[in-house]
């Protein structure tokens, strides 16, 4: 009898996430205030007033005094979205973890009303690469190969495909840029454990890790990237989505072929034929 093939573990425990959320520190979430911030933002530049919204937050009282109205969401591997319910649905700082991403984007679109927003922002693939940069390199050195540390992060390009792959039209996607200063590099990793952003991969060490490695990656860190002050960058790359639900009533781009002006024409420049 054949048995059939074993699933691919998932990226991410699920779990062990949940329990570092558990035990964060309210006064760390400072990525979780840039995140609103800029939501708020960007939706003043929207000619549309939204009455149905619905947030997918992994902490509620970021939002507690945001968006009269809104469903406040857990971002778990099902959303607790109804079909066509809301107008808006903002999605944020929950992505990097999701299992399946595009799962997660399909269920915002299935949640959207016809013509409706979805705003979402994640951590993208600049985001604590020193940190990675610095402890992999340590890693080699003192144990000789490389165990999971840093969670791997979409970079924007790829991350704007999701909403394509999502069925979302007229997709965008772009970078908020980030940098904060450490004392060192246990100052920073003490912050993400504060963050709730916590190593939660699923084929990460379960033993504790020597201390000859950090003490190396402190080195490393500082030899490649300290600053004049004598503190330690830490880049967070705060990636921004925007997509809205098909309707009829959007604008389509024009089929090719269908313009009425040749582009040199329209630029006033003259038309050089490309050789064969």
């Amino acid at each position: 009898m054949t048995q059939a093939p074993k699933s691919q573990p998932e990226l991410f425990d699920r779990q062990a996430l949940a329990i570092h959320r558990t035990r964060h520190q309210p006064e760390a979430l400072f990525l979780h205030e840039l995140a609103r911030d800029e939501v708020e933002d960007r939706l003043t530049l929207v000619n549309r007033t939204f009455t149905k919204p619905a947030i997918v937050t992994p902490f509620a009282e970021i939002w507690r005094n945001s968006f009269q109205n809104s469903k406040i969401v857990a971002d778990e591997d099902v959303l607790d979205l109804a079909p066509g319910g809301h107008d808006l649905v903002v999605h944020v700082m929950g992505l990097h973890w999701a299992n399946d991403p595009v799962g997660q984007l399909i269920q915002c679109r299935r949640a959207l009303s016809e013509d409706g927003l979805l705003l979402a922002i994640t951590l993208g693939g600049r985001t604590l690469h020193e940190l990675r940069s610095a402890l992999a390199e340590a890693e080699t050195q003192v144990s000789g190969g490389l165990s999971p540390r840093v969670a791997p992060m979409g970079e924007v390009r790829d991350l704007g495909g999701l909403l394509q792959r999502a069925g979302f039209a007229l997709p965008v996607a772009d970078v908020v840029p980030l940098t904060a200063q450490y004392r060192d590099s246990l100052h920073l990793m003490q912050e993400l454990r504060a963050m709730g952003e916590g190593n939660a991969m699923t084929q990460r060490l379960k033993h504790p890790s020597p201390r000859a490695l950090f003490a190396q990656a402190e080195a490393i860190y500082r030899q490649h990237f300290e600053l004049p002050n004598g503190k330690l960058p830490a880049t967070f790359e705060l990636v921004c989505l925007t997509g809205w639900s098909p309707s009829e009533s959007q604008q389509k781009p024009l089929r090719p072929g269908s313009a009425k002006v040749r582009l040199a024409e329209a630029l006033k420049v003259p038309e050089t034929k490309l050789p064969d």
